[in-house]
């Protein structure tokens, strides 16, 4: 294994930058993905790392090995990198058999045969398809063909795996298993992993840390646990799907706590997440928190966060539900998982809590 090292790169297409003067350092061993929409530049950022495209400027190190360098000119070749990739559209030479598209690295460095079998085989067994190593890779369904890809991605033992999208094109539970498959995989191999993707369940289900993309930028890099409990921006809070957004203003600020005035909800809120961005008292702030945070507590509670309001829509989800309560001159989205609670009807008068740590405010 290795880690990876971005120093400033920049890649531009005519007038638009797709990446903008990125650094980024992945860890020995590391699972990071790069996560964002379409067109914020991580598919870029991935397919430079593995020298298929060639950034503007900065330069590129894997391990202690330079491999992009604008600045000098050196660019190592695909093949040099010491790296397996995973591509969305699985990249299975149709005429060739599963034994064979897996040997194809070992092949390309003259692995002897008896070596080579034993390596084939011993992957192909790790991702369940020893016993298909003579079929041809147009009889395997896409998930089969998905693991086919991604044994040829590990059979030469690379220092660094990428993942571009690879289970954008499975079907639901397709997904949840070939995500299974592929952390088992990385594990077990200890490669260094790069993992691309517009699914945010995806991401946290398999990282170590996160990278949230945005306009050919990295707006926040952490853990999966933070990221969604601690958007750094209002930019990636929107990104990341929050799903109650409130404007309010800085009533009161403590060393434990901050209080804000929120004119939709009628009441002020605390918060103590541990807000990252500086307010003083007068700031206009908009505060933001998951339907997830929002509980539903007895008509008779009172106390800190604690508002009033009744249920103008009720949705069931399968495994909970999701109510639309009206407060004051807002509405608020609360999501609960429980299928053992009763569910509510519209009109229903309820209260509910937002507990203060589960709040974020951002300036503006």
């Amino acid at each position: 294994m290795a880690s990876i090292t971005l120093s400033n790169i920049s890649k531009s297409y005519g007038s638009a930058t797709v990446i903008d003067r990125l650094s980024l350092e992945v860890g020995e061993g590391e699972f990071l993905t790069l996560l964002g929409p379409s067109g914020c530049g991580k598919t870029t950022t991935l397919r430079s790392i593995a020298g298929l495209e060639t950034p503007d400027a900065g330069q590129i190190k894997i391990g202690d090995r330079l491999v992009t360098c604008m600045t000098s000119g050196k660019i190592v070749a695909p093949n040099k990198r010491r790296l397996g990739m995973v591509f969305q559209s699985y990249a299975i030479w149709p005429h060739l058999s599963v034994f064979d598209n897996v040997a194809y690295p070992l092949r390309r460095r003259r692995v002897p045969g008896g070596d080579l079998r034993r390596a084939v085989m011993t992957t192909l067994a790790s991702v369940g398809l020893d016993h298909a190593a003579g079929r041809s890779a147009t009889q395997l369904s896409g998930g089969q063909q998905q693991r086919v890809a991604l044994a040829r991605a590990i059979v030469s033992n690379p220092e660094v795996i990428l993942f571009d999208e690879p289970l954008s094109n499975l079907d639901a539970q397709l997904r949840i298993s070939m995500r299974d498959e592929i952390q088992q995989v990385t594990a077990s191999s200890h490669s260094t992993a790069v993992y691309v993707t517009h699914d945010q369940a995806e991401a946290f289900s398999l990282s170590d840390r996160v990278a949230i993309m945005l306009d050919g930028r990295i707006r926040q890099l952490d853990t999966p646990e933070a990221v969604i409990n601690r958007p750094a921006d209002l930019d990636v809070a929107r990104f990341l799907g929050v799903e109650n957004l409130l404007s309010g203003s800085v009533l009161t600020t403590r060393a434990d706590a901050t209080v804000i005035a929120v004119p939709d909800l009628g009441t002020p809120l605390v918060l103590r997440s541990g807000d990252r961005t500086a307010v003083t008292a007068g700031d206009p702030v908009t505060i933001a928190f998951r339907a997830g945070a929002v509980e539903l507590v007895p008509t008779d509670l009172d106390g800190e966060n604690v508002i009033k309001g009744r249920i103008v829509q009720t949705i069931f989800l399968g495994d909970g539900v999701q109510y639309r309560i009206a407060a004051g001159a807002g509405h608020v989205l609360a999501r609960s998982h429980s299928s053992a609670a009763p569910i509510l009807a519209a009109e229903t008068s309820v209260s509910f809590r937002v507990a203060p740590e589960r709040i974020a405010a951002f300036a503006g």
